[in-house]
């Protein structure tokens, strides 16, 4: 008998608000090389062929951005990103994905291998690493996603927490690119 094939589904992390980024448009709506900056971390997530794709929103009024890929709305946005990492846990327990693969939108960096790479993972927790630092995107299983939602931590922290308190479960995935995020404008002037 054929094991059965393990789903993942691709979260971009896109709900903050952007407080650090004083430009005139909300950082996400910032170009580089032409395209915005959550078009560039859409279309490397889109690339990875996975099984099944959302965007976590709050702040921006992001579903003209998006195209076909599904909207799920975090109302509770301000709180951090924990509360945005939740909200896709519970939409992929809800459609019965076995795993998460989550990135943030501001990191236009982000390689489609990458998203790849991190989801073929078959441990409980996967991180990207590139020439050695963590960074994104992260794969959560579903084996962990109640110990992530139990946790008391850090509402800024999204999956750190958990991967600290559990290096036990954690693996590192090499790739290639670059995890650099788009905070401030002196972040975007470096690569534009």
């Amino acid at each position: 008998m054929e094991p059965r094939h393990s789903t993942a589904l691709g979260v971009l992390l896109a709900a903050g608000s952007g407080t650090r980024f004083t430009g005139a448009q909300h950082k996400l709506l910032s170009h580089i090389d032409g395209q915005t900056i959550i078009s560039r971390s859409l279309t490397a997530m889109i690339g990875a062929d996975l099984d099944g794709l959302i965007v976590v929103s709050g702040a921006l009024d992001i579903s003209h951005l998006i195209g076909a890929v599904e909207e799920v709305h975090n109302p509770d946005w301000k709180t951090g990103q924990r509360s945005s990492v939740i909200a896709a846990v519970k939409f992929a327990r809800s459609r019965g994905y076995d795993a998460i693969v989550v990135g943030l939108a501001d990191q236009p960096f982000l390689t489609s291998e990458a998203w790849s790479n991190v989801a073929s993972s078959t441990s409980p927790i996967a991180v990207a690493t590139y020439n050695g630092t963590r960074g994104n995107p992260v794969r959560l299983h579903s084996s962990v996603w109640d110990t992530f939602e139990d946790l008391e931590a850090d509402p800024d922290a999204g999956a750190r927490s958990l991967i600290h308190l559990h290096p036990e479960l954690v693996r590192e995935v090499a790739c290639e690119g670059n995890s650099a995020d788009i905070d401030t404008t002196e972040d975007l002037d470096t690569w534009t």
